[in-house]
């Protein structure tokens, strides 16, 4: 299983969000770079990073912030947030970014994922650290949920679709990897949505990212039990729930 320290940016701090609103902020720091730099210390072998000013906007807006990270560490960079077009996504593997993920985009024009991916899914070397290149895919997809459906533009709105219709067709398209984010449980330390996303492993056979909940090492243990490829860990590492050095 692959750990998933995760960096959430807006106004260029590392913040977290309960249950992803955007009125309940905590700052953790006014330097991500600097937690870029501590997590790869404690022995992560790749960092997940949010841009929720570009979630919510519909464009890339913590760009500065984002390449001081991604300089910071020799370990990949995963970035969500705000990424709508294929020049977003040239723009953010131009800044050192490993994996982009796209979500909204994804619910509303599923060819623009299969554009994506046959442009940028394959290596490219000259954008890729040495640390990096046993990862192949560049393209990967956001799927966020509330009790199964399917949100967009920063989860402010809900879709009519599954979380299950929507990751088989990104399946069939060629997507390899989902970030799978169960949005009740996100930054509330109440353990992850494992049924769920165990589910969604087990239909698609592709790597399943649980995202939102994560609270001690338990949790982790119940993640890997279930066979789920990876965990994004959030407010569990920002408020020492779980120290990172003991789960990797």
């Amino acid at each position: 299983m692959r750990l998933y320290p995760a960096i959430d940016i807006k106004d260029g701090k590392c913040v977290r969000l309960k249950k992803g609103l955007f009125n309940e902020v905590t700052v953790y720091s006014d330097k991500p770079y600097e937690i870029a730099e501590s997590f790869e210390a404690d022995g992560a072998k790749f960092i997940h990073t949010v841009d929720l000013d570009g979630a919510r906007g519909g464009h890339s807006v913590n760009s500065e912030t984002i390449k001081k990270i991604v300089d910071s560490v020799s370990v990949p960079v995963q970035l969500g947030g705000g990424i709508r077009t294929l020049e977003d996504i040239e723009t953010v593997l131009n800044l050192g970014i490993y994996r982009a993920i796209i979500g909204t985009k994804a619910v509303e024009n599923p060819d623009f994922i299969r554009q994506a991916i046959e442009n940028f899914g394959a290596e490219h070397p000259e954008l890729v650290k040495e640390a990096v290149k046993e990862f192949k895919e560049r393209i990967a997809v956001g799927i966020d949920a509330k009790n199964g459906m399917v949100a967009v533009e920063g989860w402010e709105k809900v879709s009519d679709k599954t979380a299950i219709s929507l990751a088989l067709a990104m399946k069939d398209i060629g997507v390899k990897t989902i970030v799978y984010t169960d949005i009740s449980k996100d930054g509330m330390l109440s353990g992850p949505n494992i049924e769920q996303t165990k589910l969604l492993s087990d239909k698609t056979g592709i790597d399943i990212i649980a995202s939102g909940g994560m609270s001690c090492m338990d949790d982790l243990r119940n993640v890997y039990k279930a066979g789920i490829h990876g965990a994004i860990m959030g407010k569990s590492l920002y408020e020492k729930k779980i120290i990172l050095k003991d789960a990797v």
